[in-house]
């Protein structure tokens, strides 16, 4: 999806400049604090939105364990959405890039990390076999059904709705690399920490692991994926003055084709559907972002409307292990006028350029 970009002309967003090398000596020293402070947000908002937000897993309703959990989850999706971001502004890495990063690790979290995207029993969860049952290609022993709900998963809820909303709260500073290259390197080392913590106990505790040549396949498709964000991904797109629905529509849009696409059956029809909805929307995104007119809270509405569509998801999902009702629901209510509540918040920072 498109970067969050400030257009001082339009009050908006636009895709940004090649900024080329570490632009952090031109930032004043008085805006260290707000870089960090932006960067540790998005580290918080990715585990949100990535595992939060549908409340699937035992600590649903739990403040506790829901807070504990950031302490790995923060570096394990957090990390990562603040290395993609940082690289794609200091390198000039246009929209287009930042979603082939976005896949990129989000293949590397399901495929090589977890390993969820290569198992058949993933954590002896109930309805995993289930799942994967309908779509296994077995020459791959791969799911097409998870191979494309994970990973988009990962790129839209993980990485790319967090980048967005938090640039969106501080306009003035999303041009810019947030961290200088010590803080790059402690966020690298955060990650490679709690992704070898996470695949050390899935090797420990799990008798199904991704094998040589699925781990060798899916490296391939990271390097493919990697190169493709350095080269086509630095683009700079033609911009036109095209007219643009509202953000209003922009929001309702992304609403509907997010909730299908989260609902879409584990079957090869599910695959079909969730496939076309993802290649129906991206040009239609792509196309309408090029536009003048496109503004930054269109790109909020955008977010704010996959976001919510999640949020809604979690009212029917089961959690996993003995969750009490009150609670699930609660933690469901919780995190919807949290999701509606924090796109408003970006709505309106992002229109007034707040500084």
């Amino acid at each position: 999806m498109p970067e969050a970009r400030r257009d001082p002309h339009r009050g908006g967003m636009r895709t940004s400049k090649a900024s080329g090398g570490d632009s952090m000596s031109e930032m004043p020293v008085v805006a260290e604090g707000r870089r960090i402070r932006c960067a540790v947000g998005l580290v918080l908002l990715s585990p949100v939105c990535a595992e939060y937000v549908t409340g699937y897993d035992t600590s649903t309703g739990d403040p506790v364990q829901l807070l504990g959990g950031l302490l790995i989850f923060g570096p394990l999706y957090g990390a990562p959405a603040l290395l993609i971001r940082e690289l794609s502004r200091r390198f000039g890495v246009r929209w287009q890039g930042t979603l082939a990063l976005a896949a990129a690790l989000g293949i590397a979290q399901a495929g090589l990390i977890d390993q969820s995207l290569f198992s058949e029993s993933y954590r002896d969860i109930d309805y995993w076999a289930g799942m994967v049952a309908p779509t296994l290609i077995e020459p791959l022993r791969l799911s097409a059904y998870t191979a494309v709900a994970f990973v988009a998963g990962h790129v839209i809820w993980s990485f790319c709705i967090p980048i967005v909303m938090i640039e969106a709260l501080r306009p003035d500073l999303a041009e810019r690399p947030w961290l200088r290259w010590p803080g790059l390197i402690v966020t690298a080392l955060l990650y490679v920490a709690a992704a070898a913590l996470v695949l050390g106990d899935h090797l420990h505790t799990d008798t199904q692991h991704a094998s040589a040549g699925q781990v060798a396949g899916a490296i391939g498709v990271i390097a493919v994926l990697v190169g493709f964000a350095w080269t086509g991904g630095r683009r700079v797109p033609v911009r036109r003055d095209t007219r643009v629905p509202s953000a209003w529509v922009v929001g309702a849009a992304s609403l509907v084709a997010a909730l299908i696409f989260n609902v879409t059956p584990e079957s090869w029809l599910g695959v079909v559907a969730g496939v076309a909805i993802l290649v129906v929307s991206a040009p239609i995104v792509a196309r309408l972002a090029r536009s003048r007119r496109w503004s930054g809270r269109h790109v909020v509405a955008l977010v704010t409307g996959a976001l919510t569509a999640r949020a809604l998801v979690g009212f029917v999902v089961t959690p996993l292990g003995a969750v009490p009702p009150e609670a699930k629901y609660a933690h469901n209510v919780v995190f919807l006028v949290g999701a509606v509540l924090l796109g408003w918040w970006a709505a309106r920072r992002t229109s007034s350029g707040h500084r």
